[in-house]
């Protein structure tokens, strides 16, 4: 019996897979990005599906830090808009986030109902692999999606992630999943700068944020994992070697 990766999108994507797969929810630009950058920055970080469950969890929480958006926008109460570069450079420190972002949040919340969660992005993607390849059979790696679109950022960590997995002995569990491996391999990490994603970022003008991204590649040495709510973050001492595809019997893939 094989390992296996499949590669995945959206939130309600979650729920086609058994409870003993582990799910790696990533939204590159930008909740998990922004959850992952709070938590290791040393803030608590709780990832909300609805604006409303983001307000019922502010009553009970002390002081807290209401970050996020909803449809691109920032909703009324909120400090400061779903931006990894803006709360970094925040000094409250001790206020912990509420966070809310139109899908990948969602995306957090829906795959915690039955599954093991990690978060990922660009900072940590190496360090994930490591982690979940030594205790988990079955990996569903799903990008959090925009409208009925998988947005090129997502495809290209979703992509690395899974490539890394085959490197661990892991199998691809779909055609489209060795198609969207093959598409981003060998792409320099900015390949996508022409995507929606950005668009957004640079009519908003929130172009740190794209800059954050792509400067902070892989500098985490971390898991991070969804438990009761909150982001939690542990340290994983982990090893890497390069991938020898042609031993895998698959050519033009790897990078």
């Amino acid at each position: 019996m094989h390992n296996t990766v499949v590669i995945d999108c959206f939130p309600a994507s979650a729920a086609r897979y058994p409870a003993d797969y582990a799910i790696v929810a990533i939204d590159v630009i930008r909740a998990t990005t922004t959850a992952i950058t709070a938590a290791a920055a040393g803030r608590r970080c709780f990832p909300v599906p609805t604006l409303a469950a983001a307000l019922a969890l502010a009553k009970v929480i002390d002081n807290p830090l209401l970050v996020g958006e909803q449809k691109g926008f920032l909703p009324a109460g909120f400090a400061l808009n779903n931006s990894p570069s803006e709360l970094l450079a925040r000094d409250d420190i001790r206020r912990p986030v509420i966070l809310l972002s139109s899908t990948g949040t969602g995306l957090c919340y829906e795959a915690s109902k039955r599954h093991r969660v990690f978060l990922a992005c660009l900072r940590n993607y190496v360090s994930v692999v490591g982690y979940i390849a030594e205790r988990f059979s079955n990996v569903a790696v799903i990008g959090a999606g925009n409208g009925d679109e998988f947005r090129e950022e997502d495809q290209l960590c979703c992509a690395w992630i899974a490539e890394r997995l085959l490197e661990s002995g892991y199998v691809v569990g779909s055609t489209s999943t060795l198609e969207i491996i093959r598409r981003w391999s060998n792409k320099p990490v900015d390949a996508w700068i022409n995507s929606k994603s950005v668009a957004y970022l640079r009519t908003s003008r929130q172009l740190a944020d794209l800059e954050f991204i792509l400067t902070h590649v892989a500098d985490l040495t971390a898991q991070f994992t969804l438990q009761q709510g909150e982001v939690i973050m542990s340290h994983y001492q982990f090893s890497s070697a390069p991938i020898d595809w042609v031993s895998k019997g698959i050519s033009g893939v790897g990078r």
